[in-house]
């Protein structure tokens, strides 16, 4: 999503005044910045003075500007909440009466998209529908405003016209998308399906909870072979009692009931997750079902967090754990984590596919993207074709593919 937003605001401030291509070619330095955990933070406060001890100017918007706007306006030339890029881009001119009127339509902005690869960010929604105790990223974005289908299906038609082939949906919870104009996620994917073109389409995370009431028509809208078979389904915890205490509005059954419908329909589903370990009251018989659970379901991605107190959050008073148990139960679900992962990948070993490259790798290779969303490195190629590829290798976090003639 803070992708996404950094398009508009190279639109919105390239409209007016010349980008350059690195930080010390600049007069001015604009930091789009991010609140989800402390560590964040303390990056983004270090940045801030490295750069201003370049003699920069800096000025801030994203989450933290909402989260923590005092502490960043003691430190910079200006803080923007990410609705005021308009007058954001006034200041980095001087002016400071900053009288210019804000859209309350940011998706009606210009955007400008880096074409260093074949992946377009298009945002459907902002904000979201829960009440998280931990979370600091609903303070900044607020509760769930859709974007205009009509506008989204024009913005994804212009993507494809300038030759981008993945389409990333995001928002803070593309599950509930529409459940405030009177639609839903099905509708619009489908909607994006008729659009004329050979693309892909992934869909961002869905939170559980709101993503069942929708999942037989999402499966159905899923079908389409423009839309990747890839799943972004947050689970947070194995334990229902740390989830009740997250305000996470569904039980361990609804996702596990989610994930295994999506796996029933289709042959190759890739499904990502996310795990906070080390919440206030998880225990360790707490931990110790959210490692079950991941070993029922064999997630092919894990974003694993360690629980990090927000100020402003209701979960900021709680008696936080101790650093040592987090980074243990983190170590140890990424060891089981890596174990699976390459359980899995070996089962591809000398099938073929037909791949998408999305952008370059390391080393002189390039990435591709199975129908799953599955990364395969290939050694050749070019960003936008779909080649044939067969899996000569892996490894626990991406498969390894040879070009065929």
């Amino acid at each position: 999503m803070n992708q996404g937003d950094s398009d508009i605001l190279r639109g919105s401030i390239g409209a007016k005044y010349e980008l350059v291509e690195s930080v010390d070619k600049g007069d001015v330095v604009v930091i789009n910045s991010c609140g989800v955990i402390d560590f964040t933070e303390k990056k983004i406060l270090r940045r801030i003075t490295e750069l201003k001890n370049k003699n920069k100017r800096v000025f801030v918007t994203g989450c933290l500007a909402r989260i923590h706007p005092e502490k960043l306006r003691e430190i910079t030339d200006g803080v923007f909440t990410i609705d005021q890029t308009l007058k954001l881009v006034e200041a980095i001119g001087g002016n400071n009466s900053l009288s210019v009127q804000e859209s309350q339509d940011r998706w009606r902005l210009p955007k400008k998209r880096l074409h260093h690869s074949a992946i377009a960010i298009v945002p459907i929604s902002e904000g979201c529908l829960g009440y998280c105790s931990y979370c600091a990223a609903r303070i900044a974005r607020g509760r769930l405003r859709s974007y205009p289908a009509e506008h989204i299906i024009k913005e994804i038609e212009e993507c494809i016209r300038d030759g981008f082939k993945e389409i990333q949906l995001t928002a803070q919870d593309t599950g509930v998308y529409g459940f405030d104009i009177g639609s839903n996620l099905p509708n619009l994917l489908k909607r994006i399906s008729k659009i004329d073109g050979d693309f892909r389409v992934r869909v961002g995370m869905m939170n559980p909870g709101y993503t069942r009431k929708i999942m037989r028509e999402l499966i159905e809208a899923f079908r389409s072979r423009k839309i990747y078979k890839f799943i972004h389904v947050p689970v947070q915890s194995g334990d229902n009692t740390v989830l009740k205490d997250m305000k996470r509005n569904y039980s361990v059954n609804d996702f596990v009931e989610l994930v295994t419908a999506f796996k029933r329909a289709f042959s190759d589903v890739v499904l990502s997750t996310d795990i906070i370990v080390g919440y206030p009251t998880e225990t360790e018989e707490s931990f110790t079902k959210s490692v079950e659970l991941v070993e029922k379901i064999k997630p092919d991605i894990i974003n694993i967090t360690r629980f990090s107190k927000r100020e402003g959050t209701e979960a900021y008073g709680l008696k936080d754990l101790p650093g040592w148990i987090k980074k243990e139960r983190s170590r140890l679900l990424t060891e089981i984590h890596r174990r699976i992962g390459e359980d899995i990948n070996r089962q591809f070993l000398g099938r073929e596919f037909e791949v998408l490259i999305t952008k370059k790798g390391k080393n002189g290779t390039f990435l591709a993207r199975t129908d799953s969303y599955r990364p395969v490195v290939v050694k050749s190629g070019k960003i936008g074709e779909f080649v044939r590829v067969e899996i000569t290798d892996c490894n626990p976090y991406y498969l390894v593919g040879e070009l065929l003639s």
